[in-house]
């Protein structure tokens, strides 16, 4: 029964204003984000949204072709045996 009494004491202390400050990071990211430089906003990011972006783009390719094959498929009359 006491280490429920303990759990006001340890939520308390888990967001107490003495924990570490993190560092405001939006400030930098709206720099380049808004930054005049001919790039997209989907690859301002750097290499890891370049990455990202041609991954999602192939994968919604390869996903619309297979979808028209099998519609191409289910439309072919079957051979009667």
């Amino acid at each position: 029964m006491n280490h429920l009494l303990k759990v006001p004491v340890l939520a308390s202390r888990a967001f107490s204003s003495s924990a570490r400050q993190l560092r405001n990071k939006v400030p930098e990211a709206q720099k380049l984000f808004q930054e005049d430089n001919g790039l997209p906003v989907h690859i301002k990011g750097g290499t890891t949204d370049v990455l990202l972006y041609r991954a999602t783009m192939t994968i919604t390719v390869a996903g619309t072709c297979y979808s028209l094959y099998w519609l191409l498929v289910a439309s072919m009359p079957q051979k009667k045996a």
